[in-house]
């Protein structure tokens, strides 16, 4: 039995979007991913995984943080019926130093560095570094805004 924890209980992302295939760890502030990047992705480009698919799949990482909030309870049970949206609300910085090859597996890590919460959404800023084989091949900073449609809060 594998002792990965299944990214599809924290975020409502499904194939063909869905950019994270488990999770490693997770806790309140800190979150570590990985993802094969397959030759059916819909984000590569000359057999590299796009600019645009690695900025997604650390979006993805650094929203399960805050997932884990909605779709988890405290006894680490599912909360059916949660229905949120989320948006990347602002890239505070990004580096890209280099994009990985099909068949690659890359690993992420986020830290949760600032969070508001209201009763109708979170708001967050979040670090991230995406690895593949030790090397570094993005670094960044975004903000990202979580709303429940139902009104509960992470």
């Amino acid at each position: 039995m594998s002792s990965y924890i299944d990214i599809e209980r924290y975020l409502p992302h499904r194939p063909p979007m869905l950019m994270v295939d488990k999770i490693l760890t997770i806790d309140a502030e800190h979150v570590e991913t990985f993802f094969n990047v397959l030759p059916n992705n819909l984000f590569l480009e000359n057999g590299h995984l796009s600019e645009t698919g690695l900025v997604e799949h650390a979006a993805q990482t650094c929203s399960s943080i805050l997932g884990k909030g909605y779709f988890i309870d405290e006894n680490d049970e599912e909360i059916p019926g949660v229905d949120i949206v989320g948006y990347i609300s602002a890239i505070k910085t990004l580096k890209i130093h280099q994009l990985p090859e099909v068949g690659s597996t890359i690993f992420t890590r986020a830290v949760l560095r600032s969070k508001f919460v209201t009763e109708q959404y979170s708001m967050c800023t979040l670090g991230f570094e995406v690895r593949c084989d030790g090397e570094l091949l993005s670094e960044g900073e975004m903000n990202l805004f979580i709303s429940d449609r139902a009104g509960a809060t992470a």
